[in-house]
C-alpha cells in the first residue's frame, strides 16, 4: 500500500471504510508530517496547527464508524484550510499582522460544511498577505516541496504545499486571479476554481468581491470532486451565491460524480464526443524552455482518449485586457475592504501591500468603471469559443515555480520586462473574469519542476470539466511524489 500520508483522499476514504486504517492513524500521520517538514526553517506551509481539535475530531469519527452511525463522505479525513477561512475559536490571520490576533466567533460557510461532512481540520495554511500577491515579513513565503529554493506559489501556496508534501489529504484555497491553480501547477497537484457563485464565500476574508472564488486543492481531480460536493451549493444568505436554478443542477451533477468515484467508479475511459479547443496564444506565452511542448503532449493525450482537439484562438487584445482589468478591479476592491484598517494600522501591513493599497485608493472611479466595462468583453470572447468546443486547454502557467523572493520582480520575455504576477494572471485570470470553472492538472515536468495543464469549461459545467480531468488522470497517471521522506 502507498504510504498513508500519500494516499489520495479517495484512497484514504476507502481505507477507512474497510478498516484498513483509522481516522486517528491518518490524523497522527498528518500531524507527524507537519512536525517533521514544516516551520519557518521547513516548508512554512502552516500558520496554525490545530492538533488538539484534530485529534478530538478524529476520535469522534472513529467512534461514529465503530457504532455504525451515519457518516459524512469526508468522515475522518485530515484536511486544511487557507488561513483566510474563518474558524470559530481559532485565529484567522489572512497572513497579515493586521489580523495576527483575530479569533472569529463563527465558522465560514465552507468550514462549517466540511465539518458537517466529517472532515478533520489539522490546521490553517500560509498565504500571501490577504491573498493580495506578496508575503508579509512576519509570515514569510511557503517553500515548494519539489525544490526548496522555489516558491510554492500564491496566494494559496500553503494549501498546495501541505497537500503535495502529505501533510493533509486535501485543502481549501481561494482564487482571485489564479491563486488556487498557480500553486497547484507549481507543486504538482490538482487545483479547481469552481464556477463563480457555486461555493459560498461568506466568512472568507475578502480580497475582491467580484473576482473571489473558494475551491479545493488535492492530489487528484476525483478528490476535488468530492470536496466540491461537500462545500458547494446555494445559500440564500449570501448575495454572491448562484441561484438555486443555476447552482442546483450543477451541484446535482457534481454530487453524482462524487458518489461514483467514492464508490469505486470512474470517469468514462473515452472522451469521445468531447471537443477540446487548444488556444495557441496561451502556448506562445511559455517562458520556461520545453514547457509548451509538455502541455502540447498532454493535450494530445486527450485526443488519444477520443476527444476531438482543434485550435481556437482569442482576439489579439483579450489577454492584455485580462491582466489590466483584473489588476484594476482587485486593487480598487481590496482598497475598499482595507480602507479603515489601512488608516488605523498602516504599519501592520507589509510594505509592498501597503504601497499597493495606498496607490489603489487614488484610482479614479471612472477607471474602475471602465475596467468593469472592459471585463464584459472577456466572457463574450470565451462564449464564442464554446460555440465550437466543450473545453479549452492551455498551460496552467507559462513558467515553472519561480525562485523564492521573486514575487515583485520582472521576467524578460519576448523583448519585454513583465512583472511575474502579470504573467501568472495572464494565464489563469480569464476564468476569474468569466466566472467559469477551471482546473490545473499535473501533466509532466520542465527543467525538473512540475507543469500544469489547464482545462476550462462554460460556467456551471463543473461536473463535465471534472469528468474530463478524471479521465485524463486515470489514463495518464500523475507525476511522482515530491522527494520528501
Amino acid at each position: 500500500m502507498t504510504a498513508l500520508h500519500h494516499l489520495t483522499l479517495i484512497e484514504l476514504a476507502a481505507a477507512l471504510a474497510t478498516g484498513e486504517t483509522s481516522a486517528r492513524a491518518a490524523t497522527e500521520t498528518a500531524l507527524a508530517r507537519i512536525a517533521a517538514l514544516d516551520g519557518r526553517d521547513g516548508l512554512n506551509a502552516f500558520v496554525t496547527v490545530t492538533a488538539d481539535q484534530a485529534r478530538a475530531a478524529a476520535a469522534e469519527a472513529d467512534t461514529r464508524r465503530a457504532r455504525g452511525e451515519p457518516r459524512g463522505p469526508l468522515d475522518g479525513i485530515p484536511l486544511t484550510l487557507k488561513d483566510l477561512v474563518d474558524t470559530a475559536g481559532v485565529r484567522t490571520t489572512a497572513g497579515s499582522r493586521v489580523f495576527a490576533d483575530r479569533v472569529p466567533s463563527h465558522d465560514a460557510t465552507v468550514a462549517r460544511r466540511l465539518r458537517a461532512a466529517g472532515a478533520v481540520v489539522v490546521g490553517k495554511t500560509n498565504l500571501l498577505e490577504f491573498a493580495y500577491g506578496y508575503p508579509h515579513p512576519d509570515f514569510g513565503e511557503t517553500v515548494n516541496p519539489w525544490n526548496r529554493s522555489r516558491t510554492a506559489g500564491g496566494s494559496s501556496g500553503g494549501s498546495a504545499a501541505a497537500v503535495a508534501a502529505g501533510m493533509a489529504h486535501g485543502a481549501l484555497g481561494s482564487d482571485t486571479g489564479g491563486s488556487i491553480r498557480s500553486p497547484a501547477a507549481y507543486c504538482g497537484i490538482t487545483g479547481l476554481k469552481p464556477s463563480y457563485g457555486l461555493v459560498i464565500t461568506a466568512g472568507v476574508v475578502p480580497l475582491s468581491w467580484s473576482l473571489d472564488h473558494v475551491g479545493p486543492v488535492a492530489r487528484t481531480a476525483a478528490d476535488c470532486a468530492l470536496l466540491l460536493a461537500a462545500i458547494g451549493g446555494h445559500d440564500p444568505a449570501d448575495p454572491a451565491s448562484a441561484s438555486t436554478a443555476e447552482a442546483g443542477p450543477a451541484m446535482t451533477a457534481v454530487a453524482e460524480l462524487a458518489r461514483s468515484v467514492l464508490a469505486g467508479g470512474s470517469a468514462p475511459a473515452s472522451l469521445r464526443g468531447v471537443r477540446v479547443g487548444a488556444v495557441p496564444r496561451f502556448f506562445a506565452m511559455a517562458v520556461t524552455p520545453g514547457l509548451a511542448a509538455v502541455v502540447d503532449e498532454a493535450v494530445r493525450s486527450l485526443a488519444v482518449l477520443g476527444a476531438e482537439v482543434v485550435e481556437v484562438d482569442l482576439p489579439l487584445d483579450i489577454l492584455p485586457l485580462v491582466v489590466s482589468a483584473i489588476s484594476q478591479i482587485y486593487g480598487v476592491e481590496a482598497a475598499v475592504v482595507h480602507r479603515q484598517w489601512l488608516t488605523e494600522q498602516p504599519d501592520d501591513y507589509g510594505p509592498t501591500m501597503r504601497a499597493g493599497l495606498t496607490e489603489a485608493l487614488t484610482v479614479p472611479a471612472v477607471d474602475y468603471v471602465a475596467a468593469q466595462r472592459d471585463r464584459l468583453r472577456v466572457p463574450a470572447a470565451f462564449a464564442d469559443l464554446y460555440t465550437r468546443v466543450d473545453l479549452l486547454a492551455w498551460p496552467a502557467q507559462p513558467l515553472v515555480a519561480p525562485p523564492l523572493g521573486t514575487t515583485t520582480q520582472v521576467i524578460h520575455h519576448d523583448g519585454e520586462d513583465t512583472p511575474t504576477i502579470d504573467i501568472e494572471i495572464g494565464a489563469t485570470g480569464p476564468a476569474n473574469l468569466t466566472g467559469e470553472p477551471s482546473i490545473s492538472l499535473p501533466c509532466d515536468f520542465a527543467t525538473g519542476l512540475p507543469v500544469g495543464l489547464l482545462l476550462q469549461a462554460p460556467r456551471f459545467a463543473d461536473a463535465p470539466l471534472l469528468r474530463a480531468a478524471i479521465a485524463y488522470q486515470t489514463a495518464t497517471g500523475f507525476p511522482p511524489l515530491p522527494p520528501l521522506a
